[in-house]
Order: C-alpha cells, then sequence, then structure tokens
C-alpha cells in the first residue's frame, strides 16, 4: 500500500482523528495520535451526538465497532420536545410511544471516545501534546508541541478542531461569521443543580425557541446537561460585551437581560455552581473554498469545514472525512499519497460545500421569527 513504511501522524484525538486511526491500524499503517489532553479520562464536555446512517455509523461499521456503539448509545436520547419561549411544549416525542423512529441513534461523547480509544493499539495515542509549529524535514514534518517535545512524520493530518493551528499550513482562506454566537455550558448534578429543567428534558433534547433566540438542552447519561444559547450579535460580541465568561454570575446578568422575555424556567441553567461556560462565536468555511493539494499534510472534521451546529452534521462530517480519507490512503488506484490526498480532498470539499449551505439555511432558520411553525412542518414532511 501508499502508506508502507510512513509514518502517520494525526493530530487531534477527538472522533474524526480517533476514526481515522482506527481504520488506517487496520490496514497496517504506522500511526500515532497527537492530542493536548493529559490523559483519556479528561472530562469532556458538549452535547449527545446523532450519527447518521451514512457518515458517521459507516464510519463505525468500517471499523468494526458497531456492536460496541449499540452496548453504549443511549436510545431515548434522540427525543426532542419543541417549546416556546413561555415553556409551552408545540412537538413532544415522548407522547408518541411507538410512533418514535431512532434513525440517527444517539451517543454520549465519553463513551464514543472510550469506544475508539480502545479499538487502538496500546500507545497509539500520545497524550499531552498540544502543537505549536512545525517545518518541513526531509520528505515529511517536524512536529514542536508545547510540552517541549518534537516528534517526525511522514504524513500529518489536521484532526485539531474549529481553530486548527495545521490549517494555516494548508490554506490562508479564512472563515466566515455566520451571525450567531453560541454560549455553551454544562451543568453537573443536573438532576439536584436543575430539577425542573432535567424533569422537562427527560432524558432527551429541548429545542426553545422565541425572539429570535435559541436554546438547545442535551441530557447526557452521567447525569449532566448541556445546553447552548443562540443569539444574533456581532461577530466581536464576546469582546466588546466585556462579560468575563469564567464568572457565572456575569453570564447569568447579561442571559437575564438578553432572555428578559422567556419564561423562569430558564433561568434554573444558572442556579448553581457545578456549571462550565464558554462562549462560541459560529464561523463556516466559504461554500467555494479551494487549495492545492499538498503531498503529505491534509485535514479533515472542523479543520477542513467548521460550521454552526444546528444540522447535526459536525461529528458524522468528521467520521466521514475519516473513512473516506483512510478508503483513499489505502487504495491500490494511487500512485503515491499526494494523488490520495487530492482525490479525498477533491470528494471532501464538495461535500462538505454541500452540508454547510444546509447548516447554514438551519441557522437562519432556528433564529426566524417564527421557527416553531416551520419546524413543526419540515418535521411533517410539509
Amino acid at each position: 500500500m501508499i502508506h508502507n513504511d510512513k509514518r502517520i501522524a494525526i493530530v487531534g484525538g477527538g472522533p474524526g482523528g480517533l476514526t481515522l486511526a482506527r481504520l488506517l491500524q487496520l490496514s497496517g499503517a504506522e500511526v500515532h495520535v497527537y492530542e493536548r489532553d493529559f490523559g483519556k479520562d479528561a472530562r469532556v464536555q458538549g452535547a449527545t451526538l446523532d450519527l447518521h446512517e451514512e457518515s458517521g455509523l459507516e464510519a463505525l461499521r468500517r471499523a468494526g465497532l458497531l456492536d460496541a456503539f449499540y452496548a453504549n448509545h443511549r436510545p431515548d436520547a434522540g427525543r426532542m420536545r419543541i417549546l416556546d419561549k413561555y415553556g409551552d411544549i408545540h412537538v413532544d416525542d415522548h407522547a408518541v410511544e411507538n410512533a418514535f423512529a431512532e434513525d440517527r441513534p444517539e451517543i454520549d461523547r465519553a463513551p464514543l471516545r472510550k469506544i475508539l480509544l480502545e479499538s487502538l493499539r496500546e500507545g497509539t495515542v500520545v497524550w499531552d501534546s498540544q502543537f505549536v509549529s512545525m517545518e518541513r524535514q526531509d520528505t515529511g514534518w517536524l512536529m514542536h508541541f508545547k510540552n517541549g517535545v518534537h516528534a517526525y512524520a511522514d504524513v500529518v493530518i489536521a484532526a485539531d478542531g474549529a481553530n486548527s493551528k495545521i490549517r494555516p499550513y494548508i490554506t490562508a482562506i479564512q472563515p466566515v461569521y455566520s451571525g450567531v454566537t453560541i454560549v455553551e455550558g454544562n451543568i453537573y448534578n443536573a438532576s439536584i443543580n436543575a430539577p425542573r429543567l432535567w424533569e422537562l428534558v427527560k432524558g432527551g433534547k429541548i429545542f426553545a425557541f422565541g425572539d429570535e433566540q435559541s436554546l438547545i438542552l442535551s441530557a447526557k447519561g452521567e447525569g449532566s446537561l448541556s445546553f447552548y444559547t443562540g443569539c444574533k450579535v456581532g461577530e466581536n460580541w464576546v469582546q466588546e460585551s466585556g462579560i468575563d465568561f469564567n464568572k457565572k454570575d456575569a453570564v447569568f446578568a447579561w442571559f437575564k437581560e438578553a432572555f428578559g422575555s422567556w419564561n423562569d424556567v430558564w433561568q434554573e441553567l444558572f442556579a448553581s455552581d457545578e456549571i462550565g461556560l464558554i462562549p462560541r462565536p459560529q464561523y463556516h468555511f466559504p461554500l467555494d473554498q479551494h487549495w492545492e493539494s499538498l503531498p503529505n499534510l491534509t485535514m479533515l472534521g472542523d479543520a477542513a469545514h467548521r460550521m454552526p451546529p444546528y444540522a447535526g452534521e459536525g461529528v458524522n462530517m468528521a467520521m466521514q472525512d475519516a473513512f473516506e480519507l483512510a478508503e483513499c490512503l489505502t487504495s491500490d488506484a494511487f500512485t503515491d499519497i499526494h494523488a490520495a490526498i487530492a482525490e479525498y480532498e477533491r470528494r471532501m470539499l464538495k461535500r462538505a460545500s454541500e452540508i454547510t449551505q444546509m447548516s447554514l439555511e438551519m441557522t437562519e432558520m432556528l433564529h426566524s421569527a417564527d421557527p416553531i411553525a416551520q419546524m413543526v412542518a419540515m418535521m411533517s414532511g410539509e
């Protein structure tokens, strides 16, 4: 195979990077994953993930991990309630017990990561490896990490997320602001610290809308509740707002003003001190982005095609990138790695353009004047 005798480095140990490592190891490749977390037990933030048949689930199928997925997934986590800002329920999957179709099964991020990590050879993941820079050496790259360690690889694959430090080595194309900024939060021990919301979520998800704003809540199997506020604000709002996002009371004060016309039940999001908060302006790359492929460097996931989360495609795109890149790197159809990377990027960029467009349309709809009616119509096939 064209990867024989090549040392492959994947920078970033998210679902995309770990899936790629698993698939490459199945073909006999020498691969290491460089991850900035200090170890496998690092707390995994973020909402539950719904995996799609043609992308996330297909990646796990090719990796031989589908049984492990279904042994760890959460069958009712996809049940959704759509509410307005007053707390009134307009759609309730919990009310249609026999009609709920689990066509996009859900799993928490931590169990998915554990499944992928345990599928890799011992020593594959090099922890505490925060990428700083790299330069060309021989026919590959010499990478430098924050802990002072250096590592050489013949091929480097960036899986280091939306703020990738490796992407600039490939292209200078900059992201475009979507017009929406999210404040992400995680409430730990939510049944105690946010009991009314925990009961309202009922082990699944809530999508709430009003005043061209959104609130998305997701229950996790270990008892925490993740949430995303979505607001139309300027690109530099995080810096210009004066809010110290490390202080819960400061964020709560903003929330009470910004969501002032919403029912008081939503204020329970900030009732506990067991909470983590981070602002996330939502960006996307241009739909027509293109670059000249390099012979020994490429990227996948958010590093290649970051986009707002409102279509639920992020992890699925990353995992599809992983199996398509692995397919190219292990195919006899290409004479060298450069040709394999070029074909992977051609297919990936076309697919990313289509999914980004869909994600932007969903972002606009969910922050429009009447998203609930549009969502109900869409879900009923109208």
